[in-house]
């Protein structure tokens, strides 16, 4: 569904997975600020553990990919990225429903960070060093990844919705969000911040196949099956392919031999018999 009218976003319903998302966000952010008081060493042990270091993680720590998202700090970036949240993904809940919702959320923040990870991997191979897509010491915090891939994906489907961006810019959801985009591409190349910017990146990437390829999401369809079926059809175009080449082969290779031998549009060989009686005119076969 798209969006072919321009609307603007109201307050809307607090509920179901979106719900449950943001409370859990705002759950574990208290938690961690209680716990910023009163431990403040374990709560410094608890970000560097939890939160996403690329090399890290690479040495054993996978969880990280998986608890990074709901380590957030600071009170506007994390109000503010819940207000967000809860504007954009009601809308998708609504519309494709909250199985789609949880696995676009989850989905992008796991393969999004694990993608991000083997780039930092792969840039510190380079001469650019590991400064590339991100260095030793990168650390990522927060729901941003996940929540960028939920912006795409709203783009994507309602582009002409409007935003009031800082309250006061009145933006359509598909020019904001190829701003948030060319901003973070640029951040890969002008800022020290760029294993976040890759990351962001990723998790946007993912969302967008996503919603190209998960088209169906509040049914029995999951994603994996409609990667499947894809995979299927490709796989068996090729076979389809490779059989007419192999018929051509054969038939050109009979012509030597001054034989003819026919086959069908599937390239499936076709007997003598067969042929007669697709033929209306011979009437062989019906002695």
């Amino acid at each position: 569904m798209r969006s072919t009218g321009s609307t603007t976003l109201t307050l809307p319903p607090f509920a179901g997975a979106t719900r449950k998302l943001v409370l859990l966000n705002l759950v574990i952010f208290f938690a961690l600020g209680l716990l910023s008081w009163f431990a403040p060493g374990l709560y410094s042990r608890l970000l560097v553990t939890l939160g996403l270091m690329p090399f890290v993680a690479l040495h054993g720590w996978v969880w990280q990919v998986f608890t990074y998202p709901v380590i957030n700090i600071g009170f506007l970036n994390t109000a503010f990225a819940l207000l967000t949240l809860w504007f954009t993904a009601t809308t998708l809940e609504e519309t494709r429903g909250a199985q789609w919702l949880v696995r676009l959320y989850v989905g992008s923040a796991v393969a999004g960070g694990a993608a991000a990870v083997l780039l930092a991997a792969l840039g510190r191979m380079m001469p650019a060093g590991m400064t590339l897509f991100g260095g030793p010491n990168s650390l990522y915090l927060g729901m941003f990844g996940p929540l960028f891939a939920v912006l795409v994906a709203f783009a994507l489907l309602y582009g002409d919705v409007e935003f009031l961006l800082f309250f006061v810019i009145r933006m359509k959801a598909k020019y904001m969000v190829a701003i948030m985009v060319v901003w973070r591409l640029g951040l890969l190349v002008w800022s020290r911040e760029v294993f976040s910017a890759t990351l962001e990146l990723c998790c946007g990437l993912f969302a967008f196949l996503y919603v190209r390829y998960a088209k169906v999401g509040y049914g029995n369809r999951s994603v994996g099956k409609s990667l499947s079926e894809r995979w299927y059809g490709w796989r068996n175009d090729y076979y389809r392919w490779k059989r007419k080449r192999a018929a051509k082969s054969f038939q050109v290779y009979m012509r030597k031999q001054n034989r003819e031998v026919h086959f069908d549009n599937e390239g499936r060989y076709v007997s003598p018999e067969d042929e007669r009686r697709r033929d209306p005119k011979d009437k062989r076969w019906m002695n």
